[in-house]
Parts: C-alpha cells; sequence; structure tokens
C-alpha cells in the first residue's frame, strides 16, 4: 500500500530495527518502546485489521510469533509477555495488521488490566447464543 509506514518498512524505504524476517513475516522494535524488546510482527503483504486478514497470512505470521517470543525471552528474561493486538479506531494507529510482543518486567509501568464484570450466567448463555447464531 502506498502510504503505509510499515509496508515502506518492509520495503526497506525506512529504516527499523529489524529482528526477524522471513518470506512472509517481518519483526521489528517498535519505536515506542513501552517496555524494553517491545516488538511489532507483521505480515509483508498488506491487510488492515484482523477482520480483512486471510487465514493463511494468519497462519504464516502467527507460526512466526513464539519463535520471536522465544527471542526476546532468551534475550532479556522477562517475567511474562502481553501479545496484543488493536484494530479499527480508536485504538489501532497503523493500518497495517500488525501483533505488539511486550515483554513485561517487576514494575515496569505498563498497565494492561482487564475489569471483570462476573455476569450472570443468564448473561453468559445470551452472549453465546448471539455469537452462534450471527457469527456463523
Amino acid at each position: 500500500m502506498e502510504n503505509c509506514i510499515f509496508c515502506k518498512i518492509i520495503n526497506q524505504e525506512i529504516p527499523s530495527y529489524k529482528i526477524y524476517e522471513d518470506e512472509h513475516v517481518y519483526a521489528f522494535l517498535d519505536i515506542t518502546q513501552v517496555t524494553k524488546g517491545h516488538t511489532l510482527v507483521i505480515p509483508k503483504e498488506h491487510h488492515a485489521t484482523i477482520f480483512e486478514l486471510p487465514s493463511e497470512i494468519a497462519a504464516n505470521l502467527y507460526r512466526a510469533v513464539p519463535h520471536i517470543s522465544n527471542m526476546l525471552n532468551k534475550t532479556f528474561s522477562p517475567i511474562g509477555l502481553n501479545i496484543v493486538n488493536n484494530n479499527n479506531e480508536p485504538l489501532q494507529s497503523v493500518f497495517h495488521y500488525h501483533i505488539h510482543l511486550i515483554p513485561r518486567y517487576h514494575n515496569d509501568g505498563f498497565n494492561l488490566s482487564f475489569k471483570s464484570n462476573s455476569p450472570s450466567q443468564e448473561i453468559l448463555s445470551e452472549v453465546h447464543k448471539q455469537i452462534i447464531k450471527k457469527g456463523a
């Protein structure tokens, strides 16, 4: 895609700190470095969001994620790793599908928390029915 910053990185029109590349995938350090080693993993083929990402492209991408995660683990020995993907505005800032690998460290200041609503069984059952009916 012509104006996509990630496509320009893949095509080496813009420099990056590449840590992995294969036929289908390119991985490089995120310039924000939320934590040390924060890496973006992207398909070489342009697709904006998960909603348009072909299964084959996703399979190639996610096949590389454990290898890259282990590279980060061996290098930095984090206490854990968040795998994050944002889709559509306002969460997604670059519209080329990408996965964030965010190594976690004690007191790293990064907060990715989920509030537990503890819904009733009735609510869970209704949500389940809606997904099965409309999502198929």
